[in-house]
């Protein structure tokens, strides 16, 4: 069947640790929330550590996106982006000058 080849998450057993691995091919619709949150936070902890805004910077620009009107469910409704992602490279800006 298509799409079996894809599972959301699949546990890895290596000796004693059981690592959970991403579907790097899946769709948002396909994962289930947690899931997506934790592929989410994954990729933004792997981010390089020069592209990364400091964690006050972050923090910051997060606290302004919590105040906006435009936020709903982590996402920007004007520009379509998903805030935290856009707040933790040091280059973003917010597409409506609000950071």
């Amino acid at each position: 069947m298509p799409g079996d080849d894809f599972k959301v998450m699949e546990d890895i057993v290596l000796g004693e640790q059981n690592e959970k691995k991403h579907c790097l091919k899946c769709l948002l619709r396909e994962m289930d929330k947690e899931a997506y949150m934790e592929n989410l936070y994954d990729y933004i902890q792997r981010l390089d550590e020069d592209l990364k805004a400091d964690q006050a910077l972050y923090e910051e620009r997060l606290s302004v996106c919590k105040t906006c009107d435009y936020l709903e469910s982590g996402m920007c409704r004007a520009c379509g982006c998903f805030v935290e992602l856009r707040a933790v490279i040091k280059n973003n800006v917010c597409s409506y000058k609000k950071w």
